[in-house]
């Protein structure tokens, strides 16, 4: 019997009873790829099979790597994880901070303390939140008229939950840090991730809209939304095809198979395939818990078509690092103390865990985050990758 016999009778099951459309999962070692899957189709009721090379939006499975790009600024010299940012990024300048509900139910705002650090934004502690997350912040643009869902510059100004440091909060931290990473590099933050991290990797499969080719985005997997019954709806969705902002924190588009050689790089210390694309003191702070004890990767969801509530590992007391999530403890399906990992919004999932030199990826299309039953499945190829 195959140690993922397991996750195949539950993969075929969830696709046959219309649960997901599809999926396509590969878990990896050190030295390549372990198992792959691809089943079920693209798209709910299109004749389109689910086949390795599909394409997913991958959303906040972007933020290690637009992180591992600000880190090589820092080994650099171009950028400081605990100077300030105020200089390529003016609008640190005035930033606001959530003070007290309005009479209107609008929150008032009082100037923040100081700007947020390199290092802040990337563990999520410089106060910057989500919409989905923080109600207080959708009706603050709205009552101010600032755009919203645009991709610009002037959306990513919005008030703090906390005075930087003094809290942990998931947010668009990493979509500053991109912006901070084309500041210093001179480039185009998809510019500067083909040359420094998808070039040296080998990852041709990866990118923001605007730069996939039309074959990349006929193989393109469609999102759906989990209905109240259980079932799926195809929705439209995409992000901006030539955004002012380049998200750092959740644009791009990849293959599992890509994102596998990313997770490769993790489980590697920094290099793949004799090439090194970050150093080994840089990869020794990215894996250490950067946010003390405050418990970091939960929230309470304020936009439950788009995010469930998330606590990914109750009981567990995780951290973040200065890209990914932390489990300090092993995990209930094989994953060791150490491991690092996130996810994308779209229900997509990697995890790499360094010490036993095993990771994985499951990609999804559907909305909710959290769903129960990608969930189900992704604890399923973990246990078969520990088997």
């Amino acid at each position: 019997m195959s140690a993922y016999s397991e996750f195949e009778q539950l993969r075929d099951a969830t696709i046959g009873e219309g649960r997901i459309a599809g999926l396509v999962a590969l878990t990896v070692d050190r030295d390549g790829a372990t198992y792959e899957s691809a089943a079920g189709k693209r798209a709910a009721g299109q004749p389109a099979d689910m086949t390795p090379d599909t394409v997913f939006w991958i959303a906040s499975m972007t933020k290690a790597v637009a992180s591992l790009a600000a880190l090589q600024l820092v080994e650099r010299g171009a950028l400081s994880l605990d100077g300030d940012l105020t200089a390529i990024l003016p609008e640190f300048k005035a930033l606001e901070v959530f003070d007290k509900a309005g009479e209107d139910g609008v929150w008032t705002t009082r100037p923040a303390k100081r700007a947020p650090t390199l290092r802040e934004l990337l563990t999520h502690t410089s106060g910057f939140s989500y919409f989905f997350i923080d109600g207080r912040i959708p009706a603050w643009q709205a009552a101010r008229g600032a755009p919203s869902n645009t991709g610009t510059r002037a959306e990513l100004h919005q008030p703090l939950l906390f005075d930087p440091g003094e809290g942990w909060g998931y947010g668009i931290g990493i979509d500053w840090a991109g912006i901070a990473v084309e500041a210093a590099s001179g480039q185009r933050l998809d510019a500067y991730l083909a040359e420094n991290i998808f070039g040296p990797l080998g990852m041709s499969q990866i990118g923001f809209l605007g730069s996939l080719s039309a074959n990349q985005r006929a193989r393109s997997a469609g999102m759906h939304a989990r209905t109240p019954q259980g079932g799926l709806a195809p929705m439209q969705f995409g992000m901006a095809p030539d955004p002012e902002v380049l998200s750092g924190g959740g644009g791009l588009y990849s293959t599992a198979g890509d994102y596998g050689r990313f997770v490769r790089m993790l489980l590697n210390g920094g290099e793949l395939d004799g090439v090194r694309v970050l150093s080994a003191d840089s990869m020794a702070a990215l894996r250490g818990v950067q946010t003390g004890a405050r418990r970091a990767g939960t929230w309470t969801s304020a936009a439950p078509p788009l995010s469930n509530d998330i606590d990914l590992f109750p009981g567990m007391a995780t951290g973040w690092g200065l890209a990914t999530m932390i489990t300090p403890e092993r995990g209930p399906n094989g994953r060791g103390a150490g491991s690092l990992a996130w996810a994308g919004l779209g229900n997509t999932y990697y995890w790499a865990d360094p010490a036993a030199g095993k990771g994985g990826v499951l990609l999804t299309q559907l909305l909710p985050f959290g769903d129960p039953v990608v969930l189900d499945l992704l604890g399923a190829l973990e246990r078969g990758a520990y088997a």
